[in-house]
C-alpha cells in the first residue's frame, strides 16, 4: 500500500490506526496543513476551461499531483488520487444526464413514466463511462506508487433513483407505485457492485484493499461510503421498507462501510442505521447554519452512535475542538477529521494526541 513515501511519511501506522478505528479499538486522527517546504517538481497547471477541469485526465493529474506535493498528511490521512466526476455519478453510467458546474455535477431526470419499465442498466457505450475509466487509468498510470487512487463517488439506492427520476416524483412513487421503487432499488444497487467491480482493479491498493476519496476512508478489503441523502423526506417506517433492505445487503457484501448521515432531518433514522449488523460506521455532517462537526452540540450523538455498536467520523473539527472531543467521547472507535493553519500547528496536534508523524 502505497510503497513510496514520497508525500506520506509512515502509511503503515495510518494503515494500522485505520484498522483499529473499524474494529472500534482506537483513534483516527486525519489532520492536513500546507506543507513547510513543498516537494519540488510537481508545477500548478495552467488555468483551464471548466469541461477541462473536470473531464481532463492530464489536467487533473497535474492539479492533484501539484495539491499532494504541498500537503502534509498527517495521522491518517492519506494522499487520494480522485477520481470523482460530481457527487452520485452511478446514474451518469445509466443513461443519467449531467451538467458540469464550478464546483458539482447537476442532473437532469432521465426516467419519465413513459420509461418506467426500461431495464436500469449500466451502459458502458455512454460518453460519461468512458470518462471515468479515462481518469481511473490517467491515476493509475502516473501513480508510481506515491498515492491511492480512490474509488469514484458513485452513489446507491434511493439517492440514484432519485437522480434518474426527480426527487418528488420518486417520492410519489413511493406511494403510487412501491413495488416499482423496491424493484429499482434492488436493481440499482446490483449495477453499483457491476460499476465497483469494473473499476476495482484501478483502485486496488495491492493487496485486495482500496479507498473512497470522499471522507478519505481506506479499508484493507471492499471498502465504501454509502448514504441515502433523500432520507431526510421519509419517516422511519418508510426507511425501513424502501432504503434498509438494499443498503444491509450492500453492507454485507462490503467488507467496510461508512454510512454518510447528513443534516439534522436524517436523525430519525439513526436507529434504522444502528440495526444494520454489517455497517462498520457512521460519519456525520451538520447541515449549513449548525455548529460543525467538533461542536459539544453533537457529543451525545457521537456517544449514541458508538454505544450502538458503530465507529464515528468527526467531519469538519477545528483544531482546537479535537481534544475536547476526544476526551468528551473517548477515543476507542472515533475519526476525527480536521485541517491546521500549517504544519507546525499539524504536528503539534499530533504530539499532543499521542500520534506524531515521521
Amino acid at each position: 500500500m502505497v510503497p513510496d513515501p514520497l508525500f506520506k511519511s509512515d502509511v503503515e501506522a495510518a494503515r494500522r490506526d485505520l484498522l483499529a478505528w473499524w474494529r472500534r479499538d482506537g483513534l483516527a486522527l486525519c489532520v492536513t496543513a500546507p506543507r513547510t517546504k513543498p516537494i519540488l517538481g510537481f508545477p500548478a497547471p495552467p488555468p483551464v476551461g471548466l469541461d477541462e477541469r473536470w473531464l481532463s485526465p492530464s489536467y487533473r493529474v497535474a492539479q492533484q499531483l501539484h495539491h499532494m506535493a504541498a500537503t502534509f498528511y498527517g495521522g491518517v490521512a492519506l494522499p487520494i488520487f480522485s477520481t470523482d466526476i460530481g457527487p452520485g455519478s452511478l446514474g451518469l453510467l445509466m443513461g443519467g444526464v449531467g451538467h458540469i458546474d464550478d464546483v458539482t455535477v447537476w442532473y437532469d431526470p432521465s426516467i419519465a413514466d413513459a420509461d418506467l419499465d426500461r431495464p436500469l442498466a449500466l451502459d458502458p457505450s455512454c460518453t460519461w463511462w468512458e470518462r471515468h475509466f479515462a481518469h481511473l487509468r490517467a491515476g493509475l498510470e502516473a501513480n508510481r506508487g506515491r498515492y491511492l487512487v480512490g474509488m469514484p463517488d458513485l452513489i446507491e439506492n434511493l439517492d440514484t433513483l432519485a437522480q434518474l427520476r426527480g426527487n418528488e416524483e420518486v417520492l410519489f412513487d413511493m406511494a403510487d407505485r412501491p413495488d416499482w421503487v423496491e424493484r429499482s432499488i434492488e436493481a440499482i444497487n446490483e449495477r453499483w457492485f457491476e460499476a465497483f467491480e469494473a473499476m476495482q482493479p484501478f483502485v486496488d491498493d495491492g493487496a485486495g484493499g482500496n479507498a473512497w476519496g470522499a471522507f478519505a476512508i481506506w479499508g484493507p478489503g471492499r471498502t465504501a461510503k454509502v448514504q441515502c441523502d433523500l432520507a431526510c423526506a421519509l419517516s422511519p417506517s418508510a426507511f425501513r421498507r424502501f432504503v434498509q433492505p438494499a443498503l444491509a445487503d450492500q453492507c454485507r457484501r462490503l467488507d467496510y462501510s461508512l454510512f454518510h448521515l447528513d443534516g439534522t432531518n436524517a436523525l430519525p433514522q439513526l436507529d434504522n442505521l444502528l440495526s444494520i449488523e454489517h455497517l462498520d460506521a457512521i460519519e456525520w455532517t451538520p447541515q449549513s447554519g449548525r455548529p460543525g462537526g467538533g461542536s459539544p452540540e453533537w457529543y451525545d450523538l457521537y456517544r449514541r452512535i458508538k454505544a450502538g455498536g458503530k465507529a464515528v467520523q468527526v467531519v469538519g473539527a477545528t483544531v482546537d475542538e479535537v481534544e475536547p472531543l476526544i476526551d468528551a467521547v473517548g477515543p476507542e472507535g472515533l475519526y476525527i477529521m480536521t485541517w491546521a493553519r500549517d504544519e507546525e500547528q499539524a504536528r503539534c496536534l499530533l504530539d499532543r494526541c499521542g500520534r506524531p508523524e515521521a
